[in-house]
């Protein structure tokens, strides 16, 4: 088997390394850089502390802080145009997934033209684009290692998948000391969402020893983090282990794809708007019970690696371990069920056809241990609303 590997020109990893921005813009030969945030970065004066980090280093630098959670085709429109006027040259996407991933659908709409939805799965897209230099704030989207992005269609509420390596970050500055403001909520939502990327990554049809190598470091890092930083937000050294754990994930489900879990979850985002680290987590315990017969070897692995079954453990009894180590988990972080998140039972069974064929569509679900027809996923969303 033949591995293809896909990662980031330049990883800048550390405490205080937000401050090197305007060298690693530099360093990639950009002059007029435009930072694609939200509002809560300015707010929060994250933003004013890249955008004087990148004019102290000499960049004609501007804002673009219009960014929305979970990024609409109709949120693009103003970002294409800010691009334009600044004459920008490359953009830093800052914040979580959705800024990030909006800085990508950005870069190729700048360049190419269209719609996003010419650029769904499972159109590979390469070039042209515009360089993105990402900056995480939170642990979990690994979106700043990844060559995907999601947008969701404002004509039919569609979270689209779009794919290749047009979406691969150029350059992506890691820094803890950005997410230590994380409330409890999106650190337990965001967390399991890098384990889910992990795990998926590990059990994926696609995986190969590179992105096995980087999905087990993350898995074996969160399980010994996520309840100790979700406890106490303040404890740097939980907070720079999933810093980097979610970046070990993000690289290991870009080079290995992810799953059931996310094929199921973009739905739920798309149509109810719930975030997509909290669908992952309403999914990781019903997903990961169906899918252990397929991969009982692997799923022993990863049960191992968080630490719930020894070398020892048969990997039968290692795989039912680990689906009950992901329940415990997702009780022990407060993760609501769909209905307990308050959304209507009545809706949730009429669009539940309309989600497995979303979830299938998307081509995720193919990459399952077990690959499962519409009528499997739409009885796991029956399983999971309450």
């Amino acid at each position: 088997m033949v591995a293809s590997i896909a990662l980031p020109r330049m990883l800048r990893i550390g405490a205080g390394a937000v401050t090197e921005a305007a060298d690693v813009a530099s360093t990639l030969g950009v002059t007029r850089p435009l930072l694609v945030t939200d509002p809560f970065m300015v707010v929060s004066g994250t933003a004013d502390l890249v955008l004087n980090a990148l004019k102290q280093g000499g960049l004609d630098a501007a804002l673009f802080s219009e960014t929305v959670p979970d990024p609409t085709t109709d949120s693009l429109a103003a970002g294409v145009a800010a691009i334009a006027h600044h004459q920008a040259d490359a953009l830093i996407g800052l914040g979580g997934g959705s800024p990030i991933d909006t800085a990508k659908a950005l870069a190729l709409l700048s360049k190419q033209g269209g719609h996003m939805r010419d650029y769904k799965a499972p159109k590979v897209n390469l070039g042209p684009v515009l360089p993105v230099i990402a900056i995480p704030t939170t642990s979990g989207s690994g979106s700043e290692a990844t060559q995907f992005t999601v947008i969701t269609d404002s004509a039919n509420s569609e979270k689209m998948l779009c794919i290749g390596l047009g979406f691969l970050p150029a350059a992506a500055i890691i820094d803890f000391e950005l997410t230590e403001s994380m409330p409890a909520r999106l650190t337990a939502d965001t967390g399991v969402d890098a384990l889910c990327h992990a795990i998926e990554a590990y059990v994926s049809r696609k995986a190969n020893p590179f992105s096995d190598s980087m999905a087990m470091a993350a898995i074996t890092a969160i399980g010994r983090n996520l309840r100790r930083v979700y406890a106490d937000g303040h404890d740097r050294d939980a907070r720079e282990a999933m810093m980097l754990a979610s970046l070990e994930a993000g690289i290991a489900f870009s080079n290995a794809s992810v799953t059931l879990i996310h094929g199921m979850s973009r739905p739920i985002g798309g149509n109810f708007q719930v975030a997509h680290g909290l669908s992952n987590a309403m999914l990781l315990p019903a997903v990961t019970a169906f899918s252990v017969g397929g991969a009982e070897d692997r799923y022993a692995q990863v049960a191992r690696a968080l630490g719930v079954a020894s070398d020892a453990t048969a990997d039968a009894h290692a795989s039912l371990a680990l689906v009950d180590e992901v329940t415990q988990l997702c009780a022990d972080l407060h993760v609501p069920t769909p209905e307990a998140h308050g959304i209507s039972r009545e809706k949730w069974d009429a669009l539940t056809p309309v989600m497995a064929q979303q979830a299938l569509a998307s081509g995720s679900p193919a990459n399952n241990p077990v690959v499962p027809t519409a009528d499997d996923i739409e009885s796991l969303y029956a399983k999971i609303f309450s």
